[in-house]
C-alpha cells in the first residue's frame, strides 16, 4: 500500500514545492505512453489538488453537467475522509473542466452529486491549463463540503485519509487506466475499491 504526505500550504500555494505523487500503476495491460502525477496540499479551509497528464492524444468532448469525463482524457481523485468508513468521494475531470462528482461506499451504491455551475466554481474552483504534450486540472475541496457528509472531519498534522489517484481515457485511440495505488479488481468497478486506496498523512 502506497503512502504519501499532504503538506500545509498556508495562504498561497507554490506547486513547484509540493511533492509529486506518480500515477503509474497500469491497472489494465493496455499499450499507451500516457503518464500522470498528482499533487495535494491543504490550507485552513480546503484540500488543494493538482493533477497533471502527459499524453499525445487529448480527447475533450464532454461538456454537459451530466457528461461522463472518463470517456475523454480524464484525471481523478477518490478519497475516504474518515478512517474506518469506506464511503468515498470521486472527483473526475476532463480537459474541458467537465466534472463527475460521486459519493458512496461502492459503485453500486454511488450517488452522483450535481452542483449547478456557479456552485461548482464557488466550491471547487476547477481550473484547467495546458502545456506542451499535456494538461492539468487544479481544484479545491472545502472542508465545509466534506463536513456535509462527515461532520467531524478535520485536517491537522497526524490525521490520515484513504485515497487513490487515477488517469484514464475510455474512448481514446489507445485507452489507458493508471493508478497511484494498484487495484486488483476488474470490470466497471475497477477504480471503485476504497479498501485498496493508499494512505495520505497530513504533515
Amino acid at each position: 500500500m502506497n503512502e504519501a504526505y499532504i503538506p500545509f500550504a498556508g495562504e498561497t500555494v507554490d506547486w513547484e514545492t509540493v511533492p509529486v505523487i506518480p500515477i503509474r500503476e497500469k491497472v489494465l495491460p493496455l499499450e499507451s505512453d500516457a503518464t500522470a502525477y498528482a499533487q495535494i496540499c491543504y490550507t485552513e479551509d480546503a484540500l488543494l489538488v493538482r493533477l497533471t497528464a502527459n499524453e499525445r492524444e487529448i480527447r475533450r468532448e464532454e461538456t454537459d453537467p451530466l457528461g461522463m469525463p472518463c470517456r475523454d482524457s480524464c484525471l481523478e481523485l477518490f478519497f475516504s475522509p474518515q478512517e474506518g468508513d469506506l464511503r468515498y468521494f470521486n472527483f473526475e475531470f476532463n480537459p474541458n473542466g467537465c466534472m463527475f462528482l460521486g459519493f458512496g461506499p461502492s459503485i453500486d451504491e454511488l450517488t452522483r452529486l450535481i452542483p449547478i455551475e456557479n456552485q461548482k466554481q464557488e466550491l471547487f474552483d476547477p481550473t484547467v491549463s495546458f502545456h506542451e504534450g499535456g494538461w492539468s486540472i487544479c481544484f479545491r475541496v472545502p472542508y465545509r463540503f466534506i463536513r456535509r457528509f462527515f461532520p467531524g472531519f478535520t485536517a491537522a498534522p497526524g490525521k490520515t485519509i484513504r485515497a487513490n489517484f487515477y488517469k484514464c481515457g475510455d474512448l481514446l485511440a489507445k485507452p489507458h487506466y493508471l493508478a497511484w495505488n494498484m487495484v486488483a479488481r476488474e470490470g466497471r468497478s475497477v477504480y471503485h475499491t476504497p479498501e485498496q486506496f493508499g494512505i495520505l498523512h497530513f504533515d
